[in-house]
């Protein structure tokens, strides 16, 4: 089994990345969202990342212009999946959007296509059912700028086929991915698992006022070597995705904690159109973010 035509489903941030990186890898990519004004908005992010491609990886003007070349941008979902062999799912982290996803797309995809879900945090095992292919369907996770952190986690779930959970590792690998096979269901995966404790007691000691964004990434950075703080990772992610998952987490919970996490977020960040990276501001107002500066973490600074 082998993949050439692929489809991305949802064109927000990661989406949007996933779709560049495959077509720049050359695949024949088709970008999939609910309207052409989502499509208008991914080509503009898309349009964003052939500076970063050249500066990061070192590619010509000709190698991102052909990547997209290689892109075609579908708001019929029928459309969009008719002639795919894998659809990379990436729509926002709500379990009834993505099942209603599941239910639409499993009508109209051909037989052979295979189904793989972007989710950071909910397991493939939720959907399988909806799907109506669950032996076809399994998670394929990517970090955030997914051209410089290059890292792609499969996760299938008991009634995946070992055939297409190979033939997603080998998918990986050809858009040049270290793959990270997981043998078992695990939420978060195995960098989630990780990270996302981090960036919940970022935001729980910022809510509870113990100290503000910077200073506990200052915190962070300092006492680990690492190039980001948590807040500085958050506006990598998107504060809409950091929402989302702080709203799921509040209803799970009943803790009123993430409640307050999730108003912050909707209240000083989304309703304010700062969305993180994406629209140059966040927790830090971008291209000059205060942490990138060479006397962040001086002894000096305030």
């Amino acid at each position: 089994m082998s993949f050439s035509r692929i489809t991305v489903a949802g064109s927000g941030v990661l989406g949007s990345q996933i779709a560049f990186q495959a077509a720049f890898k050359r695949f024949d990519v088709t970008v999939y969202d609910i309207s052409d004004e989502a499509l208008a908005k991914a080509k503009e992010r898309i349009e964003a990342l052939k500076p970063r491609y050249m500066a990061d990886l070192g590619a010509s003007q000709q190698e991102v212009d052909d990547a997209c070349g290689r892109m075609a941008f579908q708001s019929d979902l029928a459309k969009a999946v008719e002639h795919a062999d894998l659809v990379i799912e990436a729509v926002p982290e709500v379990v009834d959007i993505k099942t209603d996803f599941y239910r639409r797309l499993g009508a109209v995809a051909p037989l052979h296509t295979v189904f793989a879900t972007n989710s950071s945090t909910l397991l493939p095992s939720q959907f399988a059912e909806a799907t109506g292919r669950p032996e076809k369907f399994l998670a394929l996770h990517f970090a955030n700028e997914i051209w410089k952190n290059n890292t792609a986690e499969i996760m299938g779930h008991p009634g995946t086929d070992e055939g297409v959970f190979g033939a997603v590792v080998g998918f990986a690998k050809k858009i040049g991915m270290i793959a990270l096979p997981l043998r078992k269901e695990q939420p978060g995966y195995i960098l989630n698992s990780l990270l996302v404790p981090l960036l919940d007691a970022a935001q729980l000691l910022l809510v509870k006022e113990v100290a503000d964004a910077e200073t506990i990434d200052k915190t962070w950075m300092a006492a680990t070597g690492a190039p980001l703080g948590p807040f500085a990772i958050l506006d990598v992610v998107g504060i809409n995705t950091a929402y989302n998952i702080g709203l799921a987490k509040a209803k799970a919970t009943g803790d009123p904690l993430y409640q307050a996490v999730a108003d912050k977020l909707k209240r000083d960040y989304i309703d304010q159109n700062r969305l993180g990276r994406e629209t140059g501001e966040g927790f830090y107002r971008y291209p000059d973010p205060s942490f990138a500066r060479p006397d962040f973490l001086s002894a000096d600074s305030d």
